[in-house]
Order: C-alpha cells, then structure tokens, then sequence
C-alpha cells in the first residue's frame, strides 16, 4: 500500500491558475484510457484525502454529484456539507492522524491525496507521501497554486506520453 499525490500541472509548476481555475487543464488532449491515465489509477485507490478548496473546487464542477465511493477524508476550517450517501469526512485532525484512519478504511489499497500542492507537502512533511504522478500539460500559467511547495528529492520511476501531456511517476526518496 502506498500514498500518491496524483496531479496535472502546467509546464511551469502550478496546478491551478491563481483564481483557481482549471479551464487550462479541462481543454486539453488526454487519452483516458492511455497510459499514466486517471481511470486505471484510480481503481487502485482505497481513500482519499483532499482540502476544502478541492472539495468546493468538485462540488461546483460536479454540480452537487459526489463521483467516488471511495471514504475521503477533506481537510477543513470551514462548515462544508456532504451529498447524501458520499461516504465524506471532515477533518481538523493532524495528518497522521488522518493517514492512519484512511489506511484501515482503504482495506490494503492504496492512498490518493487529491488536489492540492500544500495538502500534498503536509502528508510529506510527515514522512507519509510515497509516490508523486504529474501529468504535464503542454501550457504555461506564469502564476497560480504550485504543484507542490515543498522541498523534496524524487527518484523517476516511470514516464510516459499520453497524447500531448507528458507523464511522470516519481517515489518520494525525503527531504532536501
């Protein structure tokens, strides 16, 4: 079992624009059945975690439809509400915290941290992020939410095209 922060990116390091848009991403070519694709990864994963900006972010693109079954844990300050039946979590827990309740509910799957740079760069300030996935997209942004602001060294682990986004796996080797 492993945790990963699975993303796209523009070119230069954001994964949204600095109003929180993704109009650069939805727009562009990507095969979902090809390689390093979302729908093949995500049949992997047992819970997930992501901020309350990324849940606002879903529920507004969803229009109020919760897409996962999978139990998630959303990281909040905020009064949220949950779609009837989505299996949602709010949570001021620290992140180990967190890690250990989603590993007993993912039953030996894997962990999805979703959206979110900083989200992502607290599960490695922990020492419980494993893998990194970026999908590139072919656009600059010049500003906007990094991909994630923390100082990490990685090891490739894979690499791939899928149409015209380059993709890369990455193992979370610590620190720098």
């Amino acid at each position: 079992m492993a945790t990963h922060f699975f993303t796209a990116s523009s070119l230069d390091g954001f994964i949204a624009t600095a109003d929180h848009s993704l109009d650069w991403l939805l727009k562009q070519d990507f095969d979902a059945e090809g390689p390093m694709a979302y729908p093949a990864f995500e049949k992997t994963i047992g819970a997930l975690a992501m901020g309350a900006s990324t849940y606002e972010w879903v529920m507004r693109h969803e229009e109020g439809r919760w897409g996962y079954t999978q139990p998630t844990w959303v990281f909040t300050h905020r009064a949220l509400e949950a779609p009837e039946g989505a299996d949602i979590r709010f949570t001021r827990e620290d992140i180990a915290t967190v890690h250990a309740e989603m590993t007993e509910a993912a039953q030996g799957r894997d962990l999805w941290v979703v959206g979110g740079g900083d989200l992502a760069g607290q599960f490695a300030d922990a020492g419980l992020l494993d893998e990194v996935w970026v999908q590139y997209a072919p656009v600059t942004l010049g500003a906007g939410a990094p991909l994630l602001p923390r100082a990490l060294d990685l090891e490739l682990l894979d690499v791939a095209r899928n149409r015209n986004f380059l993709c890369g796996r990455y193992r979370v080797v610590g620190r720098l």
